[in-house]
């Protein structure tokens, strides 16, 4: 698979959402998009920074982008995460095959059987903006994706 870059459109997919319901990436065009990948639901760092998404969703809505969180649980399991924590946006069971979109985005761990602390920003029209990809233990800076997105 060749590596993604900012600049060529972003692979497309289809993924449930927490209540079950399909998401298609491409039918979101119009709306600049967050992409967030996560290793697990209920884990701490991981926890953090979709509570710092949370608490920050306006700021985003604001700015016509929407925050997608994929990780590789099944979408019972999203569902209680996002039910506990009040996450009223869409996190996407990447769970069947498994890793697959993470596969897709390179940001999958073999080794593991996660997906890595990845984001891209994607513009309006479906073009990677930006590249993000955090270490494992590494939580990611959301202030970052707001000075991409005012950019675009």
């Amino acid at each position: 698979m060749a590596e993604l870059t900012v600049g060529q459109p972003a692979p497309d997919f289809e993924l449930s959402n927490q209540f079950g319901e399909p998401v298609r990436l491409s039918a979101l065009r119009g709306e600049k998009i967050v992409l967030v990948f996560y290793p697990f639901a209920f884990s701490g760092i991981c926890t953090g920074e979709l509570c710092e998404l949370r608490d920050d969703l306006e700021s985003f809505k604001s700015e016509n982008a929407r925050v997608l969180g994929i990780s590789v649980d099944h979408k019972f399991a999203l569902r209680a995460f996002a039910e506990k924590e009040n996450y009223d946006f869409d996190l996407l069971a990447d769970f069947w095959p498994h890793g697959g979109v993470a596969r897709t985005y390179d940001v999958f761990d073999d080794e593991s059987g996660m997906a890595t602390r990845g984001t891209f920003i994607i513009d309006a029209e479906g073009i990677l903006r930006h590249i993000i990809v955090n270490p494992r233990t590494q939580a990611r800076d959301i202030q970052e994706y707001h000075r991409i997105l005012k950019e675009l």
